[in-house]
Formats: structure tokens, sequence, C-alpha cells
């Protein structure tokens, strides 16, 4: 064991202080120069993340922007289409009434097509009865006027309840007072072919009931040998 008296003593623990306190400078110094590299990295890091923010939050107001301009785009699309579906709606709406009106006309065409032949066939029938009285006024003006010596005349009727052409019966040899006096019966044929008796002169009680026998049977000349009968017995009363 070294005594403390050495006098090498004191060099050698100085020296070994000196060993240390170097060594802990050179500790100091190796911590030192990693703090610095790490503070270095750590700010590069930093850098590097808030620049990834920065890119990251451009990007993101860029995609909202594009969602917005998308948004915009669908809202002007989806009312551009709701007006055409509309307009397309009222199309069809015009076209579904058009046909209906179509449809109508072609309803009417028909019925005013039917009336017509409606019409003519009850033309053709009224002028058929027509011909057949013509022949019967023919027939009965050729037995009375030759034989009884009546007389036919056509007049005009110019009041409200006799209008048209009328026929005039004008008999005479009725009363053995006064052969040339005349006796008249006035008549027509109405718009659906029916004889129609004006008047009588003198006036015959029994003219209605004579009208509705001659349209029931059509018969003129019997027609026109009643009247006769009537105004021969009302001249002997």
């Amino acid at each position: 064991m070294t005594s403390i008296t050495d006098p090498n003593m004191s060099d050698r623990f100085t020296n070994a202080m000196e060993e240390i306190h170097s060594k802990q400078l050179k500790s100091y110094g190796e911590i030192i120069d990693a703090t610095t590299e790490f503070c270095q990295s750590h700010r590069q890091f930093v850098k590097s993340a808030l620049d990834t923010c920065l890119k990251k939050c451009q990007d993101d107001e860029m995609l909202f922007e594009t969602i917005q301009t998308f948004k915009r785009d669908s809202q002007h699309r989806n009312a551009s289409l709701k007006e055409r579906q509309q307009a397309i709606s009222g199309m069809i709406s015009e076209i579904q009434q058009k046909e209906m009106q179509k449809d109508d006309i072609i309803q009417k065409i028909e019925k005013l097509k039917a009336e017509q032949a409606k019409r003519k066939d009850l033309i053709e029938s009224q002028h058929k009865a027509n011909k057949d009285r013509l022949k019967n006024l023919q027939k009965a003006r050729l037995v009375f006027q030759e034989h009884l010596g009546m007389e036919i005349r056509t007049i005009h009727g110019k009041t409200q309840l006799v209008k048209g052409e009328k026929l005039q019966f004008v008999f005479r040899n009725i009363n053995p007072s006064d052969q040339d006096s005349a006796y008249v019966v006035t008549m027509g044929i109405k718009e659906d072919g029916a004889y129609q008796i004006v008047s009588s002169d003198p006036v015959l009680e029994c003219l209605p009931a004579l009208e509705s026998r001659l349209q029931e049977t059509n018969n003129l000349p019997a027609f026109l040998a009643n009247i006769r009968k009537e105004f021969i017995s009302q001249a002997r009363r």
C-alpha cells in the first residue's frame, strides 16, 4: 500500500482527476453533439410534417371545392331535368287532350253520318209517300172532277198557322137549290208526309174525326167522298 506521504501520490491523484474530467468533458461533448443532431433532425421532421399538413390542407380544400362544384352542377342538372319532365308531362297531357278531342270529333262525325242516313231514309220515305199521295190526289181529281164537278185549286198560305202550298177541293152540285154554290175544304201535307186538314167552308164539326180516319187509312178518295156526303147532309138540313 502506498503511503500518503509518498511524494508521487499527489501527481497521480491529479492526473487521475484530470483524466476523469477529460472523460466527462468528452462525454458532455458527445451528449451535446447528439442533442444538436437530434434537434436538427427534429426540426427537419417538424418542417416535413408541417409541409405535409399544409399540402394535405390544400388538397382537402381543392377536394372540398370540387365536391361543392359537383354539388352545384348536380343541383342545376336536377332542376333542368325537373323542368324537362314537367315539359314532357305537359306535352303528354296536351296529346291526350287532342286524342280525346279527336275521338269526340270522330263520334260527332259518326253521329252526323247516322243522322244524315236517317234523314235521307226519311226523305226518301216521305218522297215515296208523297208520290203515293199525289197518285191518290190524281185519281181523286179524275173521279170527282169528271163525275161530280169537283175543282182542285192550288193556294199558298200566308198566315203564321197556314204556310206553304195548299190544295183546295171545291165541291159543287151539293145544294139542289143552288147547284153552283161552292163547298170548300183546304188541306196540305206536313213535313212528315201526313195529311193536314186546314179548314172547311162551311165548317164541318166532324172534320177532325174525318182527318183522323184519313191519317189511319191514307185513303184520300174515301175522305173526299165522306166530305162530300157531310156537305150534302149539311145543305139539306
